[in-house]
């Protein structure tokens, strides 16, 4: 039997929920990953990144690679013991990162040539490269080495990006080689264009990969866009593999996403919005620095049992962000996690109940009432 394996329980409709089986523990799907850019998830400490009920997070390679390079994390007893994670870790091959570095980078063929945004140092990142530093981080999950456009960008060039990374997935598993325990995931890309994405996903299965991502897309092209792009894009992957949609997104992106027949998400924005003062709550966005605040003894979010919600107000929460403390970050943070992982839940449970459209409906519901203030 294999180390690793993923199960369907359920579908409804193009939704799925299932699992992905690893030797560190048990990915429910859908699942969301917290960020852990450079082995931390800001603001927050594993344990309790934990206890908002994420199975997985996601690690940087292009970060980690300068600083503090993955020869010295390999050193320190691999990622996991690093960063006090001992559940699975997903880290993506750095493509997008350095995609998004224009004019400090070279392209070839063999792969990128850039310079540090840290200190200016150059660099070069192949598809085998990528393979070695992920393999010293110690990943569960591996993500193949791509080039990502853009977008817009011409038909040209997104197929000329497009057949790069076909080329580049195919030296990644070669390099990846025989690792039991650890998963490699080809990425699908092909910008909008769904000839292009069929190419792709018809190369990249002639390979065979563990998993499967939809990238290239949250880069530009807007949510009308990318759901355009996923009612097709995930059918084209193989059915009894994960689905991983790369770099999304806010909640409505997320169930639009699930409806469409992803399985695995990452983003950003819960933490990162949580340092800028921004919740995410069943009725939509909170804005705590609004002086709306200052005298709100409600929490944010009064259905919701995280830390945040439990023992502050919304009055608090804005004192100390007008005061830049630290801890309005932490406690922003942990309920948008927290949100955000009790939304994967619902949608695990509505897919299993065969109530994805109930669910989904009661959602935007939801949001479109508002953050009322009922004081």
């Amino acid at each position: 039997m294999s180390l690793t394996s993923f199960s369907l329980h359920a579908t409804d409709g193009a939704a799925r929920t299932g699992q992905i089986e690893t030797p560190r523990g048990v990915i429910r799907t859908p699942a969301f990953m917290p960020v852990g850019t450079a082995a931390t998830v800001k603001a927050m400490m594993p344990e309790s990144v934990a206890a908002t009920g994420a199975d997985i997070l996601l690690g940087n390679t292009y970060h980690l690679m300068l600083r503090p390079t993955a020869e010295r994390i390999d050193r320190l007893g691999g990622l996991h013991k690093f960063m006090n994670w001992d559940k699975p870790i997903l880290t993506d091959s750095g493509g997008f990162q350095v995609m998004s570095l224009a004019d400090l980078r070279k392209l070839t063929e063999k792969g990128v040539t850039f310079k540090s945004h840290i200190d200016g140092s150059k660099h070069e990142l192949t598809p085998e490269r990528s393979m070695e530093i992920q393999k010293l981080l110690g990943s569960d999950i591996v993500m193949c080495f791509d080039e990502c456009p853009a977008l817009p960008a011409d038909r040209d060039r997104i197929a000329q990006s497009m057949r790069l990374s076909m080329r580049w997935a195919e030296r990644s598993k070669d390099a990846f080689g025989d690792r039991p325990g650890h998963m490699l995931f080809g990425i699908q890309q092909g910008g909008l264009e769904q000839d292009f994405r069929e190419e792709s996903a018809e190369a990249l299965k002639a390979i065979g990969f563990d998993g499967y991502a939809v990238g290239g897309l949250a880069v530009g092209e807007g949510q009308e866009a990318m759901f355009g792009c996923l009612d097709f894009a995930p059918g084209q992957l193989p059915e009894d593999k994960p689905r991983y949609l790369m770099g999304v997104g806010k909640p409505d992106d997320i169930v639009g996403a699930v409806r469409r027949g992803i399985d695995m998400m990452d983003c950003v924005l819960p933490s990162r919005s949580g340092r800028t003062g921004q919740a995410w709550t069943r009725r939509g966005q909170v804005n705590i620095k609004n002086a709306r605040h200052q005298d709100d003894p409600r929490p944010l979010d009064e259905d919701c049992t995280c830390p945040a919600c439990r023992n502050y107000s919304r009055a608090y929460l804005h004192h100390v962000f007008r005061a830049q403390e630290m801890i309005s970050g932490m406690l922003l943070t942990w309920h948008n996690l927290h949100y955000y992982q009790e939304l994967m839940q619902g949608l695990r449970d509505a897919i299993a109940a065969g109530e994805f459209a109930a669910f989904e409906t009661a959602f935007h519901a939801k949001r479109a009432e508002g953050d009322i203030d009922r004081l």
